[in-house]
């Protein structure tokens, strides 16, 4: 367990170099940016050895991994962010234990999530996820509302009890226009952003950047990045 904590602890440490580099370049506070550890497909003891060097926030996007996780990690002073995509037969689980859904990008979901927050007692901060490639054939099932149905989605969130607006989320596309060019992404995405603060001034998250697009991110102004294999290591493959 040792040996694991000290790789973790290195690992860390290099993600941290990379986000406070990132930040200088920037010229934003180091203080700006949060960082979200995905520990998908890892189990509750790495979860334990991040919560003792200092992670907060943590992300999931299973909900038949994340549950039990969350579960046996609850006395941990953690935020749990749930980061994949979301079937509304799920969402009485989740609302147990995220804090932070990233992935709203229908009303449908907005309608589940808000019965289920109110059944539950609790409030979510709701993140829209963006889908920058909207349109393109190459999707598949990531899921996002394109960008000109963002305000909508936000106003449905803002009335919906038990929910906020807290932000938006992308994923840098594989398809369109912005296909391997995740800075110019994460530009699109901050201009999206401003469109949203405009008339829900709290939804100021912008969570974009993963282990191999964090720099750029961070670069177009990210608050949050989602961080997994670049602190954890390899995934383990899914069977």
């Amino acid at each position: 367990m040792t040996d694991r904590k000290d790789q973790l602890a290195e690992n860390l440490a290099r993600v941290e170099e990379r986000i406070s580099t990132a930040c200088a370049a920037a010229g934003r506070s180091r203080e700006e940016v949060t960082l979200i550890v995905v520990t998908k497909t890892y189990p509750a003891s790495d979860v334990r050895l991040l919560a003792e060097l200092g992670v907060r926030h943590v992300a999931e996007n299973r909900d038949q991994d994340a549950a039990p996780k969350a579960a046996q990690c609850s006395d941990l002073p953690l935020t749990w962010h749930f980061v994949g995509q979301l079937q509304t037969n799920k969402v009485r689980s989740v609302v147990n234990y995220a804090d932070m859904v990233h992935s709203i990008d229908r009303n449908r979901l907005v309608t589940a999530l808000s019965a289920a927050a109110v059944r539950a007692g609790r409030e979510l901060g709701c993140l829209i996820q963006v889908a920058l490639d909207a349109g393109t054939q190459e999707r598949g099932e990531r899921g996002g509302v394109a960008p000109g149905g963002v305000l909508a989605l936000a106003d449905a969130i803002a009335e919906a009890e038990g929910l906020r607006v807290a932000g938006l989320m992308t994923v840098a596309p594989l398809a369109g226009e912005f296909a391997g060019r995740p800075r110019a992404a994460f530009d699109r995405l901050m201009e999206i952003a401003t469109d949203l603060r405009a008339t829900h001034p709290a939804g100021n998250m912008v969570s974009a950047g993963m282990s191999a697009d964090l720099e750029d991110a961070i670069g177009a102004g990210a608050t949050h990045v989602r961080v997994g294999s670049a602190v954890l290591g390899v995934r383990p493959r899914l069977g």
